[in-house]
């Protein structure tokens, strides 16, 4: 036998050795009195070893005892379990849209009455939460005073609660100006720690929606300085920046400084950024935070938290100060956040809203990482040319790079924020500035008046390297989009020219944009679009009585474009005088179309004045068409 063979017999050998003196060492096992445990010993199914009650029951019945047993745990676990059953069913009735306005006042009456002395307590749960919000919804104002009694005591403690938070926000819509002062005092003192708070923030963010002016500066003052949350009648609403705040109130502002950190740290830190009141302190920050502190904030901003905030005004200000301050690899987090994971870009939703599309002009004016931009911005753009372009918001971006910070397209705001900066971050540049205007005598230095002046306009921040010329060129022509634009148009030459916003990005589209940026390389483009509104242009006059559809030189917003581009375009007019009106003037020399038509011989282009004199003058001569002294061409 070989030794493997010994070895594994003398293995066994001793397991069974072991077993055996296990069992002799252990103790013999008393016989179980419950017959259930004999049954299951004897191998019989866990079904007939039940008693005989069990047995005998069915099993819709077994269910329906299974039932009952879960009622009784949560009527011990929940005090008003049976109180939330009754309004849950009352609810069910007095929330269907066919029920009549006095069958729901009885229904919400006899809610109420049972929830009298109760509503703090129940305010909490995920079902009478929702039959309080539609009673407040429904009910009279008596009833609303009622709730709001019995709530008010408790408002700070429901205001954290996750579905109490909605009852709050419920009573505070319908809610007296006495009732929301009282709530909006009741939060004093508590706004900080209520805007660390996911729920709480919310309760905060609503009252500060609903607030008039002098209660917003009540909220925001005690997160600008201790002085302001221990002294209510240091907040003036003459003061709103923290800038005079500091200023009137000779605060220390070192000491400002680090009481707004100690805020904004935690919230920023918990994502918490989605509230006009914390785009409103941070923004007030960023105008006395010192280099440190600013650059901080910029780089917690710089990603996905940014984007969730360009949808406010004082939040798209910050996106800007982000991307006009912020560092190369900070923007790249910035742009790129706008395509989330699962590849769904937030672009076309950007560029529709009224202050996030001014952030993609932005972005289109300061960021020289043209290739980037092209990604994930300008072909998401591209996919929705048509209505961004109809859009009131969204053509913004587009004219931005066809004619940049145009007053004409943008408002006297929209260009105040592109021009705003950090003065802490452009400190360096501003004090050298200072210091050569600087009186002789010296008594303020250059970085004191740039501290006390908050978000300075018109300061020169190289928040750019490369050539704005050079930029528009590689994000209009080089990326394709002005091609596409051009096409865009063709397609909708009449109902652009129609439309109140379309027809400025069609008229700079028409003109080359500014500089000419669009020429020579797309000057057959724009001249297949120049034949396009010159073909409209040509059909024949409609009757009067198809009111529906006005012809493109008669309609009021195409008239007046059609008549820039006249002036400002030499070759569209040419084309569209050969194409459409030659022969035609003297039918056309009424109404709307005779500002046109003056516009040929206003124009300063001596080729298109001499083409079209010969069949206009005659016009002119007899009246039908006016032509001031001023406009006459030199």
């Amino acid at each position: 036998m070989s030794s493997k063979g010994l070895k594994s017999t003398k293995r066994k050998d001793s397991e069974s050795s072991d077993k055996s003196d296990a069992l002799k060492s252990k103790k013999p096992k008393i016989a179980p009195s419950n017959p259930t445990i004999q049954n299951q010993q004897h191998g019989k199914p866990k079904s007939f070893a039940n008693n005989d009650k069990s047995v005998n029951l069915s099993k819709k019945e077994r269910r329906v005892q299974a039932k009952e047993l879960t009622e009784a745990r949560k009527k011990k676990r929940k005090p008003h379990y049976t109180l939330e059953q009754e309004l849950a069913t009352l609810w069910e009735k007095m929330r269907r849209r066919d029920i009549g306005k006095d069958d729901r006042l009885k229904l919400i009456s006899e809610a109420l009455h049972k929830m009298k002395g109760k509503m703090h307590e129940i305010a909490g749960s995920h079902v009478s939460s929702r039959v309080l919000q539609t009673c407040l919804k429904y009910c009279s104002q008596a009833e609303k005073e009622v709730v709001f009694k019995e709530l008010h005591p408790h408002f700070l403690s429901l205001a954290s609660n996750t579905y109490a938070v909605h009852v709050l926000k419920k009573m505070l819509d319908g809610a007296s100006k006495t009732q929301l002062s009282a709530c909006i005092s009741t939060l004093r003192g508590h706004v900080a720690p209520l805007l660390r708070h996911m729920v709480g923030s919310v309760v905060v963010e609503h009252a500060y929606h609903l607030a008039n002016a002098a209660q917003k500066q009540e909220l925001l003052g005690e997160l600008y300085s201790t002085e302001l949350q221990l002294f209510k009648d240091l907040n003036s609403t003459s003061e709103k920046r923290v800038v005079d705040i500091i200023a009137k109130l000779g605060l220390q502002k070192g000491s400002v400084i680090r009481h707004m950190t100690a805020i904004i740290q935690p919230i920023l830190e918990k994502g918490i950024v989605d509230h006009t009141i914390t785009h409103k302190l941070l923004i007030e920050y960023m105008t006395v935070a010192d280099k440190t502190s600013a650059a901080f904030v910029i780089q917690q901003l710089s990603g996905p938290l940014l984007i969730r905030m360009v949808h406010t005004r004082d939040g798209s200000r910050l996106a800007m100060l982000c991307i006009k301050h912020g560092s190369a690899k900070e923007r790249k987090k910035i742009i790129k956040a706008m395509k989330t994971e699962d590849k769904k870009s937030h672009v076309g939703s950007i560029a529709s809203d009224l202050y996030g599309s001014m952030v993609l002009a932005c972005i289109f004016s300061i960021v020289d990482d043209t290739k980037l931009v092209t990604k994930f911005i300008v072909r998401e753009l591209e996919a929705n040319l048509k209505e961004l372009v109809m859009g009131k918001n969204g053509r913004r971006p587009l004219l931005q790079l066809l004619h940049p910070n145009s007053s004409r397209y943008f408002s006297h705001d929209d260009l105040a924020s592109l021009d705003l900066s950090v003065p802490s971050l452009c400190l360096t540049d501003k004090s050298e500035a200072l210091s050569e205007t600087k009186d002789s005598d010296g008594k303020e230095s250059a970085q004191e008046a740039t501290e006390q002046s908050g978000l300075e306009e018109n300061v020169t921040v190289a928040g750019s390297k490369k050539d704005a010329l050079l930029r528009r060129h590689e994000l209009l022509l080089m990326s394709g989009l002005a091609e596409r634009l051009i096409d865009v148009c063709v397609e909708n030459a009449e109902e652009f020219l129609k439309s109140n916003f379309a027809k400025e990005v069609m008229y700079e589209v028409a003109v080359g944009g500014c500089d000419g940026i669009l020429l020579p390389t797309l000057s057959e483009n724009l001249r297949e679009l120049y034949v396009a509104i010159a073909s409209v242009a040509a059909e024949p006059k409609p009757d009067e009585s198809e009111k529906s559809s006005q012809h493109i030189l008669e309609d009021f917003h195409s008239n007046r474009t059609i008549r820039r581009m006249v002036l400002d375009c030499p070759t569209f007019a040419s084309i569209l005088f050969k194409k459409a009106l030659s022969g035609k003037c003297r039918a056309w020399a009424q109404g709307h179309c005779s500002r046109i038509l003056s516009a040929f011989l206003e124009t300063q282009d001596l080729q298109v004045r001499e083409m079209a004199k010969k069949e206009l003058q005659v016009l002119v001569d007899e009246g039908a068409i006016k032509i001031p002294e001023t406009k006459k061409p030199e």
